[in-house]
């Protein structure tokens, strides 16, 4: 089969691979029909997250058709039309019987913190993801889920981990009625996070970024107010400015590892890998929070040590709410609000990339080339 492969920072390349086998009874093999990059697919691009090897497949973000499926899966059949939640999870152990599908215990031996994603390095399983024709499902009665008929496959792929994300990331901040919200990145996450804070009952939602076009975006899809910070000296002293000198009741980072605004912090982190990620946003987070506020983090960082302001936070008696994403808890309400037309996810597809040109694919959105905002991989299995 034809598969995205890493070979090293800044490299990847399509490769044949091995169709991929039933290894356990409970699996699955999907044939992919649309994957997606994720912002956070570029951190592995960038060679920012530990134990990303070479040879690996990315791509966390996938749905398919069932192709064919291990003797003790139930729920699907060949043929079935699938989406794939990011998290990979077994649904019995102490964390998956609480709905934290991804803090799973039984899914990743090589990590006490998180679970297990498809494609995203050995830190988090070694799991190959769904950048290719064909990927292997583990725990298949668990995790995946039928498409509804009445669902685009464009809404469903988004519905794989960038729309739950940003649900998750609001749902974090325990907003209510009449809020301030303030969202750091206008990437994907950030535009669903900022449309999902209206839907709890925000009052207000501004959103912070530095390229004007996806900020154009955070204005006609999420109808936010937006700021770029590369043209205030402080944006965090804007921010206090705009919210009566108060701050805002809620700031949702949706930035994380490779945030840009301080020269010696990115350096240290993204260039010279001393840090588990830029914290640039989250200090921004934590200082433009009001006091007794809550800071909501979704952005991806690494496993190492970031200088993160938590006296400040302390001082400041923040609530602090962060994690990866339990994808298929937020299915329910999100299938609700798009059959009811309050969302339509795949408004914010900008790019739709053959799987033979992936590589162009990871220049185009590492480098903000073509004012892309979310690519669309559509591999060419028959």
């Amino acid at each position: 089969m034809r598969s995205m492969v890493y070979r090293g920072p800044y490299k990847v390349r399509v490769e044949e691979k091995d169709m991929p086998p039933i290894e356990h009874p409970n699996d699955a093999i999907v044939r992919v029909t649309s994957a997606a990059i994720c912002g956070s697919d570029l951190h592995l691009y960038h060679g920012m997250m530990p134990d990303t090897r070479v040879g690996m497949t990315f791509g966390h973000e996938f749905v398919g058709v069932v192709e064919k499926v291990g003797s003790s899966v139930e729920r699907l059949k060949p043929g079935d039309r699938v989406m794939v939640p990011f998290n990979i999870y077994c649904g019995s152990c102490w964390f998956c019987s609480r709905g934290l599908y991804s803090n799973c215990h039984n899914v990743n031996p090589n990590a006490t913190a998180v679970g297990g994603i498809y494609g995203y390095s050995h830190t988090c399983g070694g799991y190959d993801g769904g950048q290719a024709e064909f990927v292997r499902v583990p725990f298949a009665d668990v995790g995946p889920g039928l498409i509804p008929d009445w669902m685009d496959e464009e809404d469903a792929v988004l519905l794989t981990d960038a729309l739950p994300t940003g649900y998750f990331g609001a749902q974090l901040g325990d907003i209510t009625e009449g809020d301030t919200v303030v969202v750091f990145g206008a990437g994907p996450v950030g535009l669903f996070a900022a449309k999902s804070a209206w839907l709890m009952g925000a009052g207000r939602v501004i959103v912070i970024d530095h390229l004007e076009y996806r900020l154009e975006k955070a204005r006609t899809f999420a109808h936010a107010e937006t700021y770029n910070f590369v043209e205030y000296d402080d944006i965090v002293v804007h921010l206090k400015k705009a919210t009566d000198y108060l701050g805002a009741d809620v700031v949702i980072d949706a930035v994380g590892a490779e945030a840009d605004g301080n020269f010696l912090q990115h350096v240290t982190s993204s260039k010279l890998k001393l840090q588990g990620g830029s914290p640039i946003a989250l200090n921004w987070a934590i200082d433009s929070v009001r006091k007794g506020g809550t800071v909501s983090v979704v952005g991806a960082y690494g496993p190492i040590f970031s200088t993160v302001k938590f006296g400040d936070a302390m001082n400041k008696e923040l609530t602090l709410r962060m994690n990866q994403c339990p994808v298929k808890r937020q299915w329910p309400r999100l299938f609700e609000h798009i059959r009811n037309g309050y969302l339509k996810p795949s408004e914010i597809i900008t790019h739709r990339i053959p799987l033979e040109h992936i590589a162009e694919g990871y220049h185009i959105f590492s480098a903000k080339l073509d004012d892309c905002i979310k690519p669309i991989i559509v591999p060419t299995a028959a």
